[in-house]
């Protein structure tokens, strides 16, 4: 069984960038700067680094150092575990590890919200950021950090930044490449054999990681049955739709009726 896990499966899981969740913890970044919503948020430019790593220490804090509200990846992880499979996710708030996913069949494509890397970069190394994160967020005053929290790369000095795969400067370190290489692995022992491709909350932002090579591995393999749940985008093209299962719903709720 392969696993591609998109934002709607945080979503689901109750990790929503906006509405009630987004107010109780960015009230004040809202009210000063017109913020519409934590996906936003990343991108606003701010004036200081220390007003910038006050949002990026809470929205770390709220999506990658705390539980999903939801037990969907605890659902999920009670209907996979005891089979042979592999995991691979454009999320970046770890919430599959957080659940109890083994580390070894998890590849996060696109990063992962508790790292950091040199915003040259000037090499390909991450950092792990929660001891800084977390005191960031608790000493962080009327919306700035302590100037000497902000962080900066230890072999050239420049401003350290996210291990988010944004542009060309994302790095993809040793533990990345390890993981890509468990993945490609995975799908070699398994060629052409009886397989669950089974896609959860995948959009059509980045549908080249998961969708689309989901679709043509399904079309090679006459064993293989793809699976997509997702509310208003579960479909699938007609050359694999007597292979195929879509549902339209939520994740959650599909989850804990199979179980």
């Amino acid at each position: 069984m392969l696993i591609g896990a998109g934002a709607g499966l945080s979503t689901s899981a109750g990790l929503t960038y906006s509405g009630e969740r987004f107010e109780q913890n960015f009230g004040d970044f809202i009210e000063k700067y017109h913020i519409p919503d934590m996906y936003s948020g990343g991108f606003y430019p701010f004036d200081t680094p220390e007003e910038y790593w006050a949002w990026w220490s809470r929205h770390i804090c709220c999506n990658r150092y705390t539980d999903a509200p939801k037990p969907v990846y605890h659902d999920l992880l009670e209907l996979v575990k005891d089979k042979d499979y592999f995991v691979l996710t454009t999320n970046v708030d770890h919430q599959f590890q957080r659940a109890g996913f083994d580390k070894e069949r998890l590849f996060y494509t696109q990063g992962d919200y508790g790292l950091w890397q040199c915003s040259q970069p000037c090499h390909s190394k991450t950092y792990d950021n929660e001891e800084t994160v977390r005191r960031m967020a608790a000493e962080q005053k009327d919306m700035k950090v302590p100037s000497e929290l902000v962080p900066r790369c230890p072999v050239c000095g420049k401003p350290m930044t996210m291990n988010l795969r944004a542009d060309d400067t994302f790095v993809e370190d040793a533990d990345w490449h390890a993981a890509a290489g468990r993945y490609a692995e995975f799908l070699r022992r398994h060629e052409g054999m009886r397989m669950l491709f089974l896609e959860l909350g995948v959009g059509y932002n980045t549908p080249g990681i998961i969708k689309y090579p989901f679709w043509q591995m399904t079309a090679r393999n006459a064993k293989a049955v793809y699976a997509c749940i997702n509310v208003g985008q579960a479909a699938c093209p007609e050359e694999i739709s007597k292979q195929a299962i879509c549902i339209d719903g939520d994740i959650g709720t599909v989850l804990n009726t199979l179980a």
